[in-house]
């Protein structure tokens, strides 16, 4: 197994080894170390089968069933992102994955069943190097607030409310998830590193703040954290996985190749309350 760095602040790229076999211990903490140290990995053409990534996964830690999102109809741990069946050309959102939850993700292992003859790329942004490019007065100042994270931003009833039975599927999950406040600066649990701990995608406010600052501040770290120089950007082969630290990381998956299909499986590893 080799491991190469792809950018300064995240990603690499792991070659020799077969995901479609469930790594052993001790090819699994090699890879855990990885993930702490890039936060985002990739293994190119690897054609999981659903049954090896879920069990890939949970070798990870508990599997999420989405309370949106269609499950697989053989493996109900993964979630089925298909362009020809969801609307995703408004997903275009940076957001850290299903952080409305209590105890939102560890990690996330996403898996390339049928990709565009163009277009269509991932983009994962090191929220720990963005924090750490932030002044000192202003880190102090994050370091005591809170923000709500909202399930409604990144799920509208525009585009999830189409029939009676996803309406009716979307309105349970508003109330099984209402909003949920979380530290705007989030430490890691393993590493220690603090990291900003808000998306475009589902924090709709700073709790302390008046609504104007709250939109003012907001407007500022969800720019600053994209920068180019925080993110790296992944041109999707069929049969790719990705495989990312949830903890510290945001991304956006690009939607420009028109009607052409993309299918995407992924897997949530549950993780732990942010601190």
């Amino acid at each position: 197994m080799h491991i190469r760095q792809l950018t300064p602040a995240i990603g690499a790229h792991v070659s020799g080894i077969d995901l479609n076999l469930t790594p052993d211990a001790a090819t699994l903490a090699v890879l855990q170390d990885a993930l702490l140290e890039h936060q985002v990995l990739f293994f190119r053409q690897q054609y999981i089968k659903p049954e090896a990534q879920r069990d890939f996964a949970a070798a990870l830690g508990e599997l999420h069933i989405h309370p949106v999102f269609p499950s697989h109809k053989n493996v109900r741990e993964l979630i089925v992102l298909d362009s020809h069946l969801l609307d995703l050309k408004d997903n275009e959102l940076w957001h850290t994955d299903v952080t409305f939850l209590e105890k939102p993700a560890m990690g996330c292992v996403l898996s390339a069943v049928q990709v565009p003859p163009f277009g269509g790329d991932t983009l994962w942004a090191s929220l720990t190097r963005a924090y750490d490019d932030l002044s000192p007065p202003l880190q102090e100042f994050l370091s005591g607030l809170t923000a709500e994270h909202d399930i409604s931003l990144s799920f509208p009833d525009s585009r999830f409310a189409q029939t009676g039975e996803a309406k009716a599927a979307l309105e349970k999950a508003r109330r099984d998830f209402p909003p949920r406040r979380h530290p705007l600066v989030r430490t890691h649990p393993v590493t220690g590193k603090k990291g900003l701990f808000v998306t475009a995608g589902f924090t709709s406010r700073i709790c302390e703040l008046s609504p104007e600052e709250s939109d003012t501040l907001l407007t500022f770290l969800f720019k600053h954290s994209t920068q180019p120089k925080y993110f790296v950007r992944w041109h999707w082969q069929d049969g790719d996985v990705a495989v990312w630290d949830n903890r510290c990381t945001q991304h956006l998956a690009s939607f420009d190749y028109g009607d052409f299909h993309r299918i995407m499986h992924r897997a949530t590893v549950m993780g732990d309350k942010p601190v």
